[in-house]
């Protein structure tokens, strides 16, 4: 028998076509199908909200490369990648509207929370207003009571006053309580309280002693015999002598204002004796419960 004899090209073609054999056959498509694959792979939203469909393109993406081991024709393992991409991308596009819906829901919840907070903002600022205005309303109830009473007490003080000052003849007018010292109450020098002057003006110190918030203006006033400037002269030492003797008294110079106005503002005529007795006069305006005193406006 006549012996074969195996070279060593004819060894290493034989070699060659053996392993050319077992190399699986893939194709453009199928590659692309499998970088898909991978990315989708990757893809969180895919895993969370496409998994059955992720399922299926896995599915589809094996039967293509079983068929790629197998080394099948092309036109299978093209049409096996072609399904395979195709299941890739429904999934792809499932998780992607999935993601839309999940971002729109929460949107609506975050919106939904907000307009809760809204409301219960709106309900707090309700009742705080409506707390405030209650509170509002019961410190103008006591402040008017307070008032009330402050007015109550103020004019009980008046009345009080003015029961003490009866005796003493004063008169109510538009600047306040007027009490008038007449000439007859003056020594002869026309510049000294006579006896009665004094307790007069004793009296009167009393009475605002007992109400510590009431001053009072001194005004003295002449007749007009004599000059203008003596009158004047005469008429602030008249209204002096009676400031003295409420210091005198116990009155304090700050609650004590002073006016000569000589002859001018007269009450009576100057033709007649008695007329020109009632204008010789020192007039004491008591003010009022805030210890204002109203000023004369123009001369008579």
């Amino acid at each position: 028998m006549k012996k074969i004899t195996y070279t060593p090209i004819i060894l290493a073609i034989a070699v060659l076509m053996g392993a050319c054999s077992s190399i699986p056959t893939t194709t453009s498509l199928l590659d692309q199908t499998r970088s898909d694959y991978i990315a989708a792979q990757t893809n969180p939203n895919i895993a969370a909200y496409a998994p059955v469909e992720m399922k299926q393109a896995t599915q589809a993406m094996e039967q293509a490369d079983a068929a790629s081991e197998d080394r099948d024709n092309v036109e299978k393992i093209d049409k096996l990648a072609y399904l395979a991409k195709q299941k890739i991308a429904l999934a792809q596009e499932v998780a992607k509207q999935k993601s839309a819906e999940a971002a729109v829901t929460a949107a609506g919840k975050e919106r939904d929370q907000m307009r809760l907070e809204q409301r219960d903002n709106d309900v707090n600022r309700a009742n705080a207003n409506a707390a405030q205005s209650k509170l509002a309303s019961e410190i103008a109830r006591v402040e008017t009571a307070q008032a009330q009473s402050n007015l109550g007490h103020a004019l009980a003080r008046t009345e009080q006053l003015e029961s003490q000052l009866a005796d003493m003849a004063a008169k109510k007018t538009e600047r306040g309580l007027v009490i008038t010292l007449g000439d007859v109450l003056f020594g002869s020098d026309m510049s000294r309280l006579n006896a009665d002057g004094v307790r007069t003006v004793q009296k009167l110190a009393a009475v605002l002693q007992q109400h510590p918030q009431r001053t009072v203006l001194i005004e003295g006033f002449t007749d007009d015999t004599g000059t203008a400037s003596h009158n004047q002269r005469l008429s602030e030492r008249r209204a002096g002598v009676v400031l003295t003797a409420l210091q005198e008294a116990g009155i304090s110079s700050e609650r004590i204002a002073l006016r000569g106005y000589g002859e001018s503002h007269p009450v009576a005529g100057n033709t007649t004796a008695a007329e020109r007795q009632l204008n010789r006069r020192v007039e004491i305006i008591l003010s009022d419960a805030d210890g204002k005193v109203m000023q004369r406006q123009s001369i008579d």
